[in-house]
């Protein structure tokens, strides 16, 4: 049984396997970030079983969608799971391919193109820059237990691009642990809804900046934070996108 990374949501930056296990599939079970556009690439009479999650509501708990996997694939059913995205970032794929296989299932993983490449891309941020980062940190911004389980202090460093997923609600209790850390809050960074899409849109400026405003900005799609001096090199530099933002505001 495939698990399927169907990208950031352009239905033309899917793969080539993606699409084949697509049109082989009796089953296509799908998370909410999987857009109609690459739903509609499936076999016509191939069934569609949502599971999609939204900020701590699950309509279905991840143990019945393991539980539905397998099931599924024992009654003989070609059974893609499809999530958007790829597959082992903040997907929770590591978790269903162990549920399958622990059922003496064969599970096979298919890569996706991740938010942080679709949404840097379309941005033109580099994620590396051998004059500005010379790393790149992926991280959660959703909490666990209630709190942020990051490493702040590693945030904190310079040279490097942060990627951080599930980071709206999050974002000030981020800023403030990374400030508090060392960073600097004056660094550039990047806040991208709906990345990797033709809606995609980008709120640029300081790290300050764009913590203060990114709740109020923000509408009701996916985002992810790009945080480091790699975000200034590409695009609009900060100031042009300041005056721009300012000028199409309302």
């Amino acid at each position: 049984m495939p698990l399927v990374g169907a990208g950031p949501g352009a239905a033309d930056l899917l793969t080539l396997r993606a699409l084949r296990l697509l049109g082989e599939a009796d089953v296509i079970v799908h998370d909410r970030l999987v857009p109609a556009e690459v739903l509609e690439m499936a076999r016509r009479d191939a069934r569609r079983i949502y599971v999609g999650k939204v900020r701590s509501h699950h309509c279905v708990p991840q143990a019945e969608i393991n539980a539905l996997l397998v099931r599924l694939a024992r009654e003989g059913m070609k059974v893609v799971r499809l999530k958007g995205g790829d597959p082992f970032i903040f997907g929770r794929g590591g978790e269903e391919k162990e549920a399958v296989e622990a059922a003496g299932l064969v599970c096979e993983v298919v890569p996706g193109i991740t938010a942080a490449l679709a949404c840097a891309a379309q941005a033109g941020i580099p994620l590396t820059h051998r004059d500005a980062a010379r790393s790149l940190t992926l991280v959660t911004g959703h909490t666990r237990e209630g709190r942020l389980d990051v490493n702040f202090a590693s945030l904190a460093q310079p040279g490097q691009t942060v990627a951080v997923y599930m980071g709206v609600t999050t974002l000030p209790a981020l800023f403030a642990g990374i400030v508090a850390a060392g960073g600097d809050p004056s660094q550039p960074a990047a806040f991208i809804e709906r990345g990797g899409t033709s809606r995609q849109r980008v709120l640029r400026g300081s790290f300050a900046e764009v913590a203060r405003q990114a709740q109020g900005w923000v509408e009701d799609g996916p985002a992810l934070l790009l945080l480091g001096e790699a975000c200034a090199r590409g695009g609009l530099p900060l100031a042009a996108a300041a005056e721009e933002q300012a000028s199409t505001a309302p």
